[in-house]
């Protein structure tokens, strides 16, 4: 079976290092950035919170829809000119929803959110590849820098706006400024990279059909799950509560910012631990403490927000290292990157619709909430299971198309 990698020109450690954490800065601005601004949306454009979850879903999906396509593309472009790809259509994406139709803001959210995910499932495989002996600490780097873009675009696309004047579309479009600058910055890579070459590699069969694999894929996408609902429609709670968009958006930022925290530690104890079960348990217990308060203790969000935050952070960094824990070798590595990510963003574009949904049900936040709980607790089992010491089983078929770390 033959594999395609790349040729490529020695590089400065530190320089794709950097350019990594920027490039990874960009995978959240364009969804968080909508939940501060999404009560100005609704209003301005009639939605309903259904019309206003599917918004906030589109990019979610596009994850799940589009995470398969990346190993495709980057096999016949090499993984660094396909980030590169993925970055320009990111700034289409801002562009488009500018424009002033509502239409144009829902077409720009899918494009924006396809090229997230080509980054989603690119970078941690850059990471494999080039920094193999030091994946715990990268890895901890790369969700870092997905909590802190998140972290930054909560807390202050709607200063900025209101600062300089801005409405709502201008405010979203801002972000394409520094995916722009993201992308200049990575042009040296692109072209540094050499050309993807054929060669042979071992094969990768029956993924699908393994427990473990299915446990790691529940736990990313049940805590994506979580996360997106939560970062979609909390400032929502908080506007109802009396708080301005402003401190609202505040208060989620607060939760991606102390969720940098986490998902730094997360990944370089789990790599210390022989089993990462209690770990896995103890993230969730977290998380759900930060939504009991946030449901039950009005006035107490900034302490609520905190342990939530600092939970899904450590969630988010806890799934993505189990991704290489769990496996053997490389490539199956890459192969239950691309399972987890594809099958568990699927999953967690549900959330922000049905709590959405939920909420336009019952007029209030209470039921939304349980299902936020029972999405914690199928989290929390599915970490149980994938934190025991196993690996998955390798494929006896010897001879197997498979596509390379990706």
């Amino acid at each position: 079976m033959t594999a395609r990698v790349e040729e490529r020109a020695p590089r400065t450690g530190w320089l794709l290092a950097a350019a990594i954490v920027l490039v990874a800065a960009n995978l959240r601005p364009a969804v968080v950035g909508v939940a501060p601004l999404l009560s100005e949306i609704q209003v301005s454009e009639g939605l309903s919170a259904t019309a206003a979850g599917v918004l906030t879903a589109l990019p979610v999906l596009c994850f799940g829809l589009l995470a398969p396509a990346a190993p495709r593309l980057s096999r016949r472009f090499g993984i660094e000119r396909t980030l590169l790809l993925a970055l320009v259509v990111l700034c289409v994406g801002f562009a488009v929803r500018t424009l002033s139709p509502v239409a144009a803001l829902f077409v720009g959210t899918v494009v924006a959110g396809s090229a997230i995910a080509i980054g989603n499932v690119l970078l941690p495989g850059l990471i494999k590849r080039d920094f193999p002996h030091r994946t715990g600490v990268m890895t901890g780097l790369y969700t870092m820098a997905i909590s802190a873009g998140g972290g930054l675009a909560a807390g202050i696309t709607v200063p900025v706006a209101q600062a300089a004047g801005l409405d709502w579309r201008a405010a979203l479009g801002t972000w394409g400024v520094f995916a722009a600058l993201a992308a200049v910055c990575w042009l040296p890579q692109a072209r540094r990279a050499g050309r993807p070459v054929a060669v042979r590699g071992p094969g990768v069969g029956g993924l699908w059909r393994q427990p473990l694999a299915w446990q790691v894929t529940g736990l990313m996408g049940f805590q994506s799950f979580g996360f997106y609902a939560s970062t979609a429609w909390l400032p929502a709670v908080f506007v109802d509560r009396g708080h301005d968009p402003v401190a609202a958006g505040w208060l989620l930022s607060l939760a991606s910012i102390v969720g940098v925290g986490g998902s730094m530690a997360a990944p370089v104890l789990a790599t210390r631990l022989p089993r990462q079960r209690l770990l896995a348990a103890g993230i969730a217990v977290l998380a759900a403490l930060g939504l009991l308060g946030v449901l039950l203790v009005p006035g107490a969000e900034i302490v609520s927000m905190v342990l939530l935050g600092a939970a899904q952070g450590a969630a988010l960094g806890l799934s993505l290292t189990l991704m290489a824990l769990r496996s053997p070798d490389a490539a199956h590595a890459a192969q239950l990157s691309g399972m987890a990510q594809s099958v568990g963003y699927l999953v967690a574009a549900v959330g922000p619709f049905a709590v959405g949904a939920l909420h336009d049900l019952t007029g209030a936040w209470t039921v939304p909430f349980l299902l936020l709980f029972a999405a914690l607790a199928v989290q929390g089992t599915a970490g149980v299971l994938a934190g025991r010491d196993k690996v998955l089983r390798s494929s006896t078929p010897a001879e197997r198309d498979v596509a390379p770390v990706a």
